[in-house]
């Protein structure tokens, strides 16, 4: 079992920046491939990012690439969103996850945090 808890979100102008942080306790943090996933009032959950287990490989939703980055401290027991250049479409309650493979596919991931809302003015 690992427990996953997102901070960080909150209301920001469009062009901002907020920096989401997912803490994880549990089983071992580091045997765990991570992502971040959003939702939007009405709208089916979509892929964000995710990163393997040691960082070594990245990948993103084309929606955020160049203004989004993911990364993760194992020491810590954490991982990071790191969001630049918001827009208003960016609005929407981020989860972050942990899977046994890196992954795109919100069923790949076995344990979920509660989400953190993230809204973006224009």
């Amino acid at each position: 079992q690992v427990q996953l808890v997102e901070s960080g979100g909150g209301l920001v102008q469009a062009g901002g920046s907020l920096r989401l942080t997912c803490a994880a306790s549990g089983r071992t943090f580091r045997n765990y491939a991570m992502g971040w996933f959003r939702q939007a009032p009405g709208k089916e959950r979509e892929f964000v990012a995710t990163i393997s287990w040691n960082g070594g490989t990245t990948r993103y939703a084309d929606s955020v690439k160049a203004r989004f980055t993911i990364s993760r401290d194992n020491a810590k027991n954490t991982m990071y969103l790191q969001m630049n250049n918001l827009k208003p479409e960016d609005t929407a309650i981020y989860y972050c996850a942990a899977a046994n493979s890196i992954s795109g596919r919100p069923s790949t991931y076995a344990y979920w945090g509660q989400g953190t809302q993230v809204t973006v003015s224009s």
